[in-house]
């Protein structure tokens, strides 16, 4: 006979038995992370925020389509020969612009009928080595500016795939730099940046583009000017370097293009001017007066007072400082952002946009070596 006890230990042990296993762990696998498991994937947006910021990705891969293949129809052989690049770099370029229609199928993909189709855009160079500077500039900001949002996408099937695309980006950079004869990487960080600040250096550049076009709904800011920014162009004709900014793999320069304690002579524009495809936006700020320059380059951003202000003029000072403190790495190198805010607000990385509100103007790209 079972007595009362046996009965309610044989209950439990029947109960417990009869619960659904735990969880199990892939082998090799440790708990945590996230989507790791084999349940199919939707590569699609998520949310407004997903879509609106494929779609200014996207505006971002197909002027880099057109300037590549731009630049490579205005000049000549003779003109790319006299500028040090020969047949194997120009196929290089030709090659770069087939990456960008992958970029961009890829995204048209992701965002599907809705997905924004090539524009018009209009350029300032008028020399090889200006078109390569261009180069520089213009895949600066379209890799900073998937940096800086790629970890908020609620979509990360399609931030997987975005962050493969601009791996390569990165690279394109890169030989532009090396076209320029310039150091390839002169930093440890590559910095990220808001979706207004890439949009805001993009959006001077379009000229129309198709009805259909979604809106790019994010903020125009008010453009910033540096007005001595230092010149790769200009050093490339500087008698004192000489073959130093020739094209090469590297070239390890003694000379800089900028110093801590430079005077920065900026100047920018007042809210409300229109700008973009169509002049269909206009620049817009919710900030007070400027009182500083933020710095935003690799893991830091730094602020600098902003001293002799008149008007929509002032100065600012380069800092100095090292990325970890250990004085081979300094925070200001590259090429990297400056704009002026109302306030010193501290931020990282990861939360970068909380600044969006109190920028002045800005950003421009500072050439700072």
């Amino acid at each position: 006979m079972f007595s009362l006890a046996s009965l309610g230990a044989l209950a439990l042990s029947a109960s417990v038995l009869a619960a659904p296993p735990p969880p199990m762990v892939a082998p090799y696998t440790p708990q945590g992370g996230l989507g790791t498991n084999s349940t199919p994937f939707q590569y699609a947006p998520l949310s407004d925020f997903d879509f609106q910021s494929l779609n200014l990705a996207l505006n971002q891969e197909w002027i880099e389509l057109d300037l590549f293949h731009y630049g490579l129809a205005k000049f000549s052989v003779a003109d790319f020969e006299a500028a040090g690049l020969g047949a194997e770099d120009r196929f290089l370029i030709e090659y770069m612009a087939d990456q960008e229609v992958g970029h961009a199928k890829l995204i048209t993909n992701i965002l599907g009928h809705a997905a924004a189709k090539q524009c018009t855009y209009k350029y300032s160079f008028n020399t090889v080595r200006e078109f390569v500077d261009t180069c520089i500039q213009i895949t600066r900001f379209g890799e900073s500016g998937v940096y800086g949002f790629l970890e908020h996408l609620n979509s990360r099937p399609a931030a997987e795939l975005l962050l493969q695309s601009i791996s390569t980006e990165a690279r394109q950079q890169m030989i532009f730099r090396q076209f320029e004869g310039l150091f390839p990487m002169p930093v440890w960080f590559e910095t990220g940046v808001t979706q207004s600040m890439a949009w805001t250096l993009l959006a001077p550049y379009l000229v129309t583009c198709p009805a259909e076009n979604p809106r790019i709904e994010w903020q125009n800011f008010p453009a910033l000017n540096i007005t001595n920014n230092p010149s790769y162009v200009a050093l490339s004709n500087s008698s004192t370097i000489g073959n130093n900014t020739l094209p090469a793999i590297t070239h390890n320069r003694s000379i800089p293009l900028s110093s801590p304690g430079r005077t920065i002579d900026l100047s920018w524009e007042l809210p409300g001017k229109k700008v973009g495809y169509n002049q269909s936006y206009t620049t817009n700020t919710t900030a007070g007066p400027g009182k500083y320059a933020i710095w935003i380059s690799q893991l830091n951003t730094t602020y600098t007072p902003l001293e002799n202000v008149n008007g929509t003029t002032g100065t600012t000072t380069q800092p100095e400082g090292f990325v970890f403190g250990n004085g081979t790495a300094p925070i200001v190198n590259g090429t990297m952002f400056v704009a002026i805010t109302d306030t010193n607000l501290y931020v990282t990385p990861f939360n970068l946009s909380m600044v969006n509100p109190h920028i002045v103007a800005g950003p421009a790209l500072y050439m700072s070596g």
